[in-house]
């Protein structure tokens, strides 16, 4: 495996910290790859490791105001420069890899990102791989909290406090949660603009579903005390057959980080396989 960074320039002018992952063989294809809130792709070195391994090359950004990117702590101008830049994302994996399949890979908050890319159809993607999306928050919030949200997104918008993420809720390895806490480029951080634009992008995503031609992996791990997976379950019933969701057992958040990440990460790559037979 080959490994480069640099950066990107954003539409609103925002440097977004970038890296590559390259596989030592003829690469089967390339998967764009967006992290989830409060962290940044740095975290997803030994998944771009086994992808790579197994024949991918990985491309990915840290989204505004996080990891290495500019920006405000967990803020963002607006939901559609997110889109945009994933367009851009997307750009950069086909001029560096024309003619091999391209995939969009997203975790978490990047989970809902990526769905809602999906409504678009983008013809330059292969497929679409959401784990762990963002569509509801397991604890519903309280509608008080969300009206509060509302009126603030139209005065404050980039006012942020605690996501109030507990760290033992990402994987059963106790590991995982000591090495989140103690990285210096997570951020517990969320402006009330990106809560109410994921919370209303998420329920958008599940509503529009059926609009989704591209194929879909959705994963989602039955106990994950963070991200609903209930809301996961709706969203790939309204796609219908063009999503394939597994719902692993008892697994908690972040997927690629439980304690049986390896057969996690094998599925998405027998996924990604089986997509690109079909497309040949």
């Amino acid at each position: 495996m080959n490994y480069s960074e640099g950066y990107l320039a954003s539409r609103n002018g925002k440097q977004l910290f970038f890296c590559e992952w390259r596989t030592d063989n003829s690469p089967k294809g390339v998967v764009c790859l967006v992290h989830g809130l409060g962290e940044h792709c740095g975290r997803y070195n030994h998944v771009a490791s086994k992808l790579t391994d197994a024949g991918y090359c990985v491309i990915a950004f840290d989204l505004p105001g996080h990891g290495k990117s500019q920006g405000k702590r967990g803020h963002i101008h607006s939901y559609k420069i997110l889109q945009q830049d994933i367009s851009m994302l997307i750009s950069e994996a086909v001029k560096r890899y024309p003619d091999i399949p391209c995939y969009l890979y997203g975790h978490s908050l990047g989970g809902n990102l990526v769905l809602n890319y999906a409504l678009g159809n983008d013809s330059r993607l292969a497929g679409i791989i959401s784990t762990s999306p963002w569509l509801k928050l397991a604890i519903k919030p309280k509608s008080l909290i969300l009206l509060i949200g509302k009126i603030l997104d139209k005065i404050w918008p980039s006012f942020t406090q605690s996501n109030r993420l507990n760290a033992e809720g990402l994987s059963h390895k106790a590991e995982v949660a000591e090495a989140y806490i103690n990285d210096p480029y997570v951020h517990d951080k969320i402006s009330v603009r990106l809560f109410n634009s994921a919370n209303v992008h998420g329920l958008l995503a599940i509503r529009k579903a059926s609009q989704c031609k591209l194929p879909i992996l959705l994963m989602h791990g039955s106990a994950d005390p963070i991200t609903s997976h209930k809301a996961s379950r709706q969203f790939a019933e309204n796609a219908g057959s063009v999503c394939t969701y597994k719902e692993w057992d008892d697994l908690y958040h972040e997927l690629h980080n439980e304690y049986n990440n390896e057969e996690v990460i094998q599925y998405i790559i027998d996924w990604m396989q089986a997509v690109s037979d079909n497309i040949c």
